[in-house]
């Protein structure tokens, strides 16, 4: 997908101080997430790979160290180490998922929640994560389906031809990806949560404190105007129900070795 990485690096960092007042949906996912494994069996050391503001690394830390956490945006892996300042087993990473940093065969396994979206090129990440796993390790992840902000792209639709919300890949995609990278055991898990809120500004708001801006290449470059911003709102207050306009999120859960 023709994702900007440099505006991707830009708009999480600056999100990071606002991050955690909104992220309900991400550490919900988080947790649904580690739900998914025994993590009885969690040992050894694992990637937090798109740590953010550090959610995951404190939850896997209660199962399993040392932690690797990384992060593409430096404001994010900063807060994590101050959260962490008392934990000695976790080291930290500013890097890209799409070029790790690391030697092969050093971690025993890679979670990461909600991140993988950002990635341009899917399957050389997974064939990446591959080779710094050591044998039998496990990739863990969830990220975003193809429903994701289904209502908001459908209002932008009916204002003009521009790509408003991004797109993201589908069960079957992300099973070919990792086919394609060598992992022969996958187990996918898809589902749809509803989040609400009072107005669709709020919704917008939320998702620029969050750092989830539209990040396409050659989206459009022109200002929106008031005209189309309110023409956008009235088509999606069409889904109002009981006084709150609703925003679907489609996560994929995988397991992958």
């Amino acid at each position: 997908m023709p994702l900007d990485k440099a505006k991707i690096k830009q708009s999480f960092a600056a999100a990071a101080v606002t991050y955690d007042g909104v992220a309900a949906l991400q550490r919900i996912v988080g947790r649904a997430l580690l739900g998914t494994i025994d993590t009885e069996k969690l040992a050894g050391t694992l990637l937090d790979l798109g740590c953010g503001t550090g959610f995951l690394t404190s939850e896997l830390l209660g199962f399993a160290q040392p932690i690797v956490a990384l992060d593409i945006a430096l404001p994010m892996l900063q807060l994590t180490r101050t959260k962490l300042a008392d934990t000695p087993n976790v080291s930290y990473l500013c890097a890209d998922a799409e070029q790790l940093p690391l030697a092969g065969q050093v971690v025993d396994g890679v979670f990461s929640n909600l991140a993988l979206q950002w990635c341009i090129n899917l399957e050389a990440v997974f064939i990446d994560i591959k080779r710094v796993m050591k044998p039998g390790g496990r990739l863990v992840f969830s990220t975003f389906g193809p429903q994701t902000l289904q209502e908001l792209k459908a209002a932008w639709a009916d204002v003009d031809d521009y790509q408003h919300v991004n797109d993201f890949y589908s069960e079957q995609q992300l099973t070919r990806f990792l086919q394609l990278a060598g992992y022969t055991e996958i187990k996918i898990e898809t589902k749809l949560y509803i989040s609400n809120y009072g107005s669709v500004l709020a919704l917008m708001k939320e998702l620029k404190h969050i750092g989830a801006h539209n990040m396409i290449v050659g989206r459009n470059k022109n200002i929106t105007t008031k005209t189309q911003m309110q023409r956008m709102i009235a088509t999606y207050e069409r889904h109002r129900t009981d006084d709150r306009v609703p925003a679907t999120y489609e996560v994929i859960m995988v397991a992958a070795s």
